[in-house]
């Protein structure tokens, strides 16, 4: 099967949609510029689709190159057959590849390797047959200067076999697949001294789960507590079925008098070689499942974070807490800019309450502040007092909201943030931070590594260049979906920008610093390095609000301008109507009644790209994320004591692993619905339900102060008593 047949089976679409994305792929074209731009080619594949597609195309062509390598490999032995080569092409994967070639591996020396050079292969041929000549009788034949017994040349020959069993594909296929099937994975305290954290994993102790069953979050756990030395795991196997199903493969004669030397070389060849190697295998094969569900689930919270909706207009006051070293402040207007900063010290060692409470109340007063935005780290708790007693005391429509600090030390002390802000402090520049995440969470957050945003489950414990690749395509995919304004991006967000690189960006940053904001899209063509294929990759993400061009503040790609100009003059408009707001109602209202199909007949165009134009020229400018729910916001506080068993909460999904959901109720810690109890019916995947960013109403099942552990349950929470 070719590899074009086998994608298109495999995510179950047509072969001309498949080899229609791998040729766009190959010729050097985006996911996003692709899933977006090239929709009659792929026959409207969705991003998920094609990214599924790359992953899985550069698979099966890594495979295809193992392949080619092990015949060479092969043929260089002279050992490639008929039989070995049609094997080798019908290998679906990896692991069949490998168990293939694995008899021919050059192996260090070992007990069947000298067994063969004192010339006992014969021999254990012989006992294979399993014929009536007795064993006693055969091996005399082998004695020599270098095998002085018939008891070694027996050995000898059972050490040969013993590897020739373990070697075997089908015998290892059949033995991983009844250890996959049957195995308990067990785990034990790794040993009688106490290692620091070990109470973590005190359930580990004494435990064993289905290897069948058990999700991936365990086992990721498990590997962490084994790393640390604080865990003993293996895998137990029931043996004797072991051995009867490799007697039933190999054993064709039971009454041979051969027969014993077999059963002894299967025990010792499972016991010595294939039980070990398939263990690992195994261990292995476990872990990466369990990386990879890990990995899935980190970018799937990434992108619920990256694309929440962000709040504009609002003059906002960042507040990044800390006890001696007082709270840092920083006020933003409604475009991100610094109006103020300053320093207060509420709490110890100083205690100037009354002090920070006014200056607070200067600041909101002099800015027409209407939100307070609080980082949740150190201090938060206190902060948020603050926060509430001078909402109490001011009145009005002023409220606060408290942000994850994740990632933002790590910024503050970037040369970027050190770009952005040379003249102040690290911790003013965290205040900055924790506001600009509120005003639009993407820009901001695109500034920091992924890994450091906090929302992933055991990120620590994947394969971290994957990880990093994946989370790397989630933040593009995020960025190019929302799309970005061209003069006012930001070089890290220009970055994620389908087309362009880490240099290119700063180029434009560079530009538009220099000669002031791009009128025109086309203008960017004239930046060193970016030439055609960059421009149309990137131009239809990158938007231009109030320029020359009105058709630059639309998800319209430049290709496709005069189709758009055709479409808004037979409806009687121009595009320069779009910039006016009541025309655009009438235009709005005209596009509406266009009949997409008619009109890709007409004008001899795909009826997805007329689709498409027809809603970018309805809404210029548009931001997906806009028609998000906005974040909750506060203005009083909740302690963990105040909580009682009963009370129903608003709150936000602060986390999604695969136990459950973790809530921001507006107490120092978060709750847990657990997966049993975010429905009435059955949940295959917490992410099925709720994702970070959601507002979701919750009921108090229990609280623990003393562990800070609050149980929680989505389960008709609104029917119940407060």
């Amino acid at each position: 099967m070719t590899i074009i047949k086998q994608l298109a089976q495999e995510l179950k679409i047509r072969p001309a949609q498949a080899e229609q994305t791998v040729g766009l792929l190959d010729a050097g074209n985006t996911i996003p510029f692709i899933a977006r731009y090239r929709k009659e080619a792929t026959g409207e594949l969705d991003e998920t689709v094609i990214r599924s597609l790359a992953e899985r195309l550069a698979y099966l062509r890594k495979l295809e190159e193992r392949r080619r390598e092990i015949r060479r490999l092969l043929t260089a032995q002279k050992n490639l057959n008929p039989e070995i080569s049609q094997a080798i092409s019908q290998a679906g994967t990896q692991q069949e590849l490998e168990d293939l070639y694995r008899p021919f591996r050059p192996k260090r020396r070992t007990r069947a390797s000298r067994a063969r050079e004192k010339g006992l292969e014969p021999l254990a041929l012989k006992l294979l047959e399993q014929g009536g000549e007795r064993p006693s009788v055969l091996s005399g034949a082998f004695l020599s200067g270098q095998v002085t017994s018939k008891e070694e040349a027996l050995q000898g020959a059972e050490d040969i076999l013993a590897e020739k069993f373990s070697d075997d594909p089908e015998l290892r296929a059949l033995i991983r697949k009844f250890s996959l099937k049957t195995g308990l994975l067990v785990s034990s305290k790794g040993g009688p001294e106490k290692i620091p954290g070990e109470e973590n994993f005190a359930m580990y102790f004494d435990y064993l789960e289905d290897l069948s069953k058990i999700p991936p979050h365990r086992i990721l756990a498990l590997n962490r507590g084994e790393r640390l030395k604080v865990l003993r795991i293996n895998i137990k196997l029931d043996l004797e079925q072991i051995y009867r199903l490799l007697e039933g493969r190999i054993l064709t004669n039971p009454n041979s008098p051969a027969a014993a030397h077999i059963r002894a070389a299967i025990k010792d060849g499972y016991r010595r070689l294939m039980g070990p190697s398939l263990e690992r295998e195994i261990r292995n094969s476990l872990t990466e499942k369990s990386e990879k569900h890990a990995i899935q689930i980190f970018a799937e919270n990434l992108r619920n974070l990256l694309l929440q909706s962000p709040i504009r207009g609002r003059k906002i006051l960042g507040i990044d807490p800390a006890y001696r070293t007082g709270c840092k402040v920083a006020v933003l207007d409604e475009f991100g800019e610094v109006l103020e900063h300053t320093a207060i010290f509420p709490h110890k060692p100083q205690k100037r309450w009354d002090l920070a409470l006014r200056t607070l109340e200067v600041l909101v007063e002099k800015h027409k502040v209407t939100l307070l935005t609080i980082g949740n780290g150190t201090a938060s708790r206190e902060t948020e007092q603050l926060a509430a007693e001078l909402i109490k005391k001011r009145g009005g429509d002023l409220r606060y909201l408290v942000v994850s600090e994740a990632g933002a030390s790590v910024y503050s002390a970037s040369d970027l943030a050190k770009k952005e802000f040379p003249n102040l402090d690290v911790s003013i520049r965290g205040a900055i931070s924790i506001a600009r995440r509120v005003q639009d969470p993407l820009a901001e957050l695109v500034k920091i590594d992924p890994k450091s945003i906090g929302v992933g489950q055991y990120q620590h414990d994947v394969n971290q260049k994957e990880l990093a690749a994946t989370l790397g395509s989630v933040v593009e995919s995020c960025v190019n979906h929302a799309g970005v304004e061209l003069n006012t991006a930001s070089a890290p967000l220009l970055r994620c920008v389908s087309g362009l690189s880490e240099r290119l960006a700063q180029e434009i940053v560079d530009r538009r610093a220099l000669q002031g904001p791009f009128k025109k899209r086309t203008q960017l063509q004239e930046i060193k390095g970016l030439g055609p294929k960059t421009f149309q990759q990137a131009a239809g993400f990158l938007r231009i609000g109030g320029g020359a061009e009105p058709l630059d503040n639309t998800g319209v790609h430049p290709e496709s301008y005069p189709l758009a100009e055709q479409i808004l003059e037979r409806i009687g408009f121009t595009a320069a109507d779009l910039q006016d707001p009541e025309t655009l109602k009438r235009i709005q209202k005209r596009l509406t009644a266009q009949d997409p199909k008619a009109l890709s007949r007409e004008l001899e165009a795909g009826e997805p790209t007329i689709r498409d134009i027809l809603a970018s020229l309805s809404q210029p400018g548009r931001d997906p994320r806009d028609e998000l729910p906005a974040p909750l916001f506060r203005e009083d506080v909740l302690k963990i004591a105040d909580l009682k068993p009963g009370m129903v909460l608003q709150g936000t999904v602060q986390n999604v692993v695969d136990f459950g959901a973790f809530v921001d109720l507006g107490v120092q810690k978060a709750g847990l619905v657990h997966v049993s109890e975010l429905s009435e019916h059955y949940v295959r995947h917490p992410t099925d339900l709720v994702q970070v960013g959601d507002a979701v109403t919750v009921r108090v099942l229990s609280v623990n102060p003393e562990q800070e552990r609050i149980s929680l349950t989505m389960k008709n929470p609104a029917q119940t008593e407060h």
